[in-house]
């Protein structure tokens, strides 16, 4: 199998980081060669982007901030760790890529879509080969994403007003791209939820 870039995408509390580490997993058992990373984050420079950006009060920066925040930690991540592993041949997962920012913050935080395109195109260029955005009911997501008390809960504590929006731009997400977007419903079992995207996937890599 040739070397592809796969991005997990949805609301907070989806269950997208479970099903990127399970795809990771069953593509290691079956010998293929894969490197699990995420968004922001997935590099040093990224990952101390990262703490800017998902922890403190959640009115600590504007929409605009964000994007130039989150372009430049996509940057880094890409340089480091996306462009260098697909050039070796290995298969690159992905917790969040671009579309998050597309959604998050050019669509449910501003209309701001125009800036985020205009600034992927100019310094990121690059899209993935697949994505699976997980769909799954607001209230259930976000009480599952508090839960956790990971600290980096600056979106959740947006509210479910937020993070009902985000669903919506996450699905619309599915049918602008729909060559490379896969809405997978997230209200069932984590195993059956795998068994779905592996489906796809292998699908896809035929």
């Amino acid at each position: 199998m040739s070397a592809k870039f796969i991005t997990f995408e949805g609301i907070d509390g989806s269950g997208k980081s479970t099903q990127s580490r399970l795809l990771a997993e069953h593509l290691t058992q079956n010998g293929a060669q894969n490197h699990l990373t995420r968004e922001p984050g997935g590099a040093p420079g990224a990952e101390d982007i990262r703490r800017l950006l998902v922890e403190g009060d959640p009115d600590r920066w504007s929409a605009e901030t964000e994007i130039l925040l989150f372009t430049a930690a996509r940057r880094d991540h890409l340089e480091r760790t996306i462009q260098p592993k697909l050039t070796q041949g290995i298969t690159v997962i992905s917790d969040r890529f671009a579309d998050s920012t597309r959604v998050y913050q050019g669509a449910t935080r501003g209309d701001l879509r125009g800036v985020v395109d205009t600034l992927h195109s100019t310094m990121i260029k690059k899209e993935p080969d697949l994505t699976f955005v997980i769909d799954m009911d607001p209230k259930m997501a976000l009480s599952r994403g508090l839960a956790r008390g990971s600290g980096e809960d600056r979106f959740e504590d947006m509210g479910l007003t937020f993070q009902e929006k985000l669903r919506s731009g996450f699905q619309a997400l599915c049918q602008e791209f729909p060559d490379r977007c896969r809405l997978i419903n997230g209200n069932r079992a984590p195993d059956d939820v795998a068994a779905d995207i592996r489906n796809h996937f292998h699908a896809f890599s035929v």
